[in-house]
């Protein structure tokens, strides 16, 4: 709480710094204004100065004015007070990726274990506890590369450890969550990631902390491999299949990576080597190491044997969201929000070089994807340009740092791009992004072969199945798509997670008229997007649509008009 003289008015602004659609991160900056500064700002808004000096009388009354949120009548709570604090200050550097004098400060447990000086605090005693020695006094000596705590927050720290320094970490509704209790889903999650099997069988879909495995024309849910990790972010198979690895995590708490036995769909290993989510996952040829991207600017390549770090790699300047083994498992390659694509000798680490030339001001890089037969990588991101580079430099370097090793720049797209990757013989590419429809292009000449439409929203992820003939999209709207990749026609539609039945209901409808699969796409295409929708399957063979929908939310009667604005006509088969 604030005690003592009247401060003034404080304005605060707040910045959101946002990757893509993901979950936003919002800092708040705070500045004193003077009396001056204070009228010309609400004057700007066109408060009068009546209301002015009413809002000022109110701020300028001595006291306790705003007690700190969090607080409760009880005394100080760990987990609203002292934990955000630990999280914007310490974790940084004292997280189980980065255990800076052996703390981590990433749970209750870790943080009262300490370090190699033994015990952060000692409950009831703040006089004699490690910590306050460490961040009180005139020199603090942490945070050791940050501003120091305030003294409002020096004195929460002393009063929560004076009050017995107890852990009110609620007990998460996670925790009912197991493999024989999965998920329970009201509404469909956003796709963030998909993979095909290499023999082309299943379809591998994120959820909310698991992984849905599908057969692959989606026609039926075959497994469920549920984790810790709230948020799936890439899922890639080894090359035999074998193995299927995820990555992800909790944001602000734990990253995680998750090994399955495709055999068994039971869990070989789960890691959780940093603090924060993890990004972009790959495998090398042979299978034995695994590379994924860090939102501590790193990258991290795993033994996939024990799960123990093989290298680290930190040269990057923010957020790595993609990475990629050279087709003889020398090299990886790493694309990152900084704009570099980086090229690294992965027998000692070594920087090797800058792929792209990323000082031409191209933007981020949010997704790469290598060549299945070439050395060669994809990438794109912020600018909307996707660009194919040789991995491994035929050209000198020269002063202007010229794009030596570009091959070729496709098409500018509509909006920042999400989601690259080549089909099975190399020979087409995907794209898609915040646009709605994804763009396959020959890799030959850069012509644009199909448009595939009706994603609905966004698209995160795509995957061409090994056959050449189908790829699978999915992104913000939950659903995913199948489509011919030589026609561009819809195939299918379904939301890969189960949907509570007490809140969905289907209706079965028989719709006359169609002749044809572009009939059926229109009719699809239609219903999937009326608000309410769950999942569609419109057939030519039984001249049929089955319409899964949110119970109460739309009617049969509504979904007998949708499908006659297509020219069609549909009644009820009950």
């Amino acid at each position: 709480m604030i005690k003592g003289k009247p401060m003034g008015l404080l304005a605060f602004t707040f910045h959101v710094s946002q990757r893509c659609s993901r979950t936003p991160r919002i800092r708040v900056h705070c500045m004193k204004l003077g009396a001056t500064q204070i009228h010309q700002k609400f004057m700007l808004h066109g408060l009068s100065l009546g209301l002015l000096l009413l809002i000022s009388l109110l701020i300028l009354i001595p006291g306790e004015l705003v007690p700190i949120e969090g607080q409760t009548p009880e005394g100080v709570s760990y987990y609203k007070q002292i934990r955000p604090i630990l999280q914007q200050n310490c974790q940084g550097c004292h997280q189980p990726a980065e255990p800076n004098g052996g703390l981590v400060v990433t749970s209750y447990e870790a943080f009262q274990e300490g370090g190699m000086g033994g015990a952060s605090f000692i409950p009831g005693n703040p006089e004699d506890s490690m910590i306050m020695e460490y961040i009180s006094g005139e020199d603090p000596l942490m945070p050791q590369d940050g501003d120091p705590l305030t003294e409002a927050e020096v004195e929460l720290f002393s009063r929560w450890i004076a009050e017995s320094a107890l852990d009110d970490t609620p007990t998460s509704l996670d925790d009912t969550i197991s493999p024989n209790q999965p998920p329970v889903y009201t509404v469909p999650p956003v796709i963030s990631a998909l993979a095909y099997s290499p023999d082309g069988e299943t379809l591998a879909v994120s959820g909310y902390r698991e992984i849905l495995l599908h057969k692959s024309d989606g026609s039926e849910l075959t497994g469920r491999l549920v984790g810790e990790a709230h948020r799936i972010e890439s899922i890639a198979y080894t090359l035999d299949g074998k193995i299927l690895g995820a990555v992800g995590g909790t944001p602000a708490q734990f990253g995680e990576v998750q090994l399955w036995d495709t055999s068994t769909n039971t869990l070989i290993r789960s890691v959780q080597p940093a603090y924060d989510a993890l990004y972009g996952m790959s495998f090398a040829p042979d299978g034995a190491l695994m590379a994924f991207g860090c939102s501590d600017k790193t990258v991290r390549v795993l033994s996939v044997a024990d799960g123990k770090e093989a290298l680290k790699f930190d040269n990057h300047s923010d957020w790595v969201f993609g990475t990629l083994f050279s087709m003889d498992g020398t090299h990886f390659v790493s694309g990152s929000r900084d704009g570099a694509l980086k090229l690294v000798n992965l027998n000692n680490g070594a920087f090797i070089d800058d792929i792209n030339a990323s000082n031409k001001g191209y933007g981020g890089i949010s997704c790469i994807s290598r060549h299945p037969q070439e050395d060669l990588v994809l990438s794109a991101g912020e600018d909307r340009v996707p660009r194919l580079y040789r991995i491994f430099r035929e050209t000198q370097r020269d002063k202007g740092n010229t794009d030596f090793n570009l091959v070729r720049e496709f098409e500018a797209h509509p909006g920042p791009i999400h989601a690259v990757g080549f089909n099975q013989d190399g020979t087409k590419i995907a794209v898609g992004g915040v646009s709605d429809e994804v763009q396959i292009y020959n890799v030959a000449d850069g012509e644009q072969l199909a448009t595939l439409t009706g994603n609905g929203a966004a698209v995160f992820a795509l995957a061409f199945h090994p056959d050449n003939q189908q790829i699978a999209t999915g992104g913000f709207d939950g659903t995913v798509r199948i489509f011919n990749t030589t026609s561009g026609e819809l195939v299918k539609a379904f939301v890969p997670v189960p949907i509570n039945p007490k809140t969905k209901e289907e209706f079965v409808l028989d719709v006359t008229g169609m002749s044809c699969g572009a009939c059926v796409a229109k009719v699809q295409n239609a219903l999937i997007h009326v608000s309410g929708v769950i999942g569609v399957e419109v057939s030519l063979e039984t001249k049929s649509a089955v319409v899964n929908v949110e119970k109460g939310k739309i009617t049969r009667a509504d979904l007998i008009a949708v499908v006659k604005k297509t020219g069609f006509s549909a009644t009820a088969n009950y």
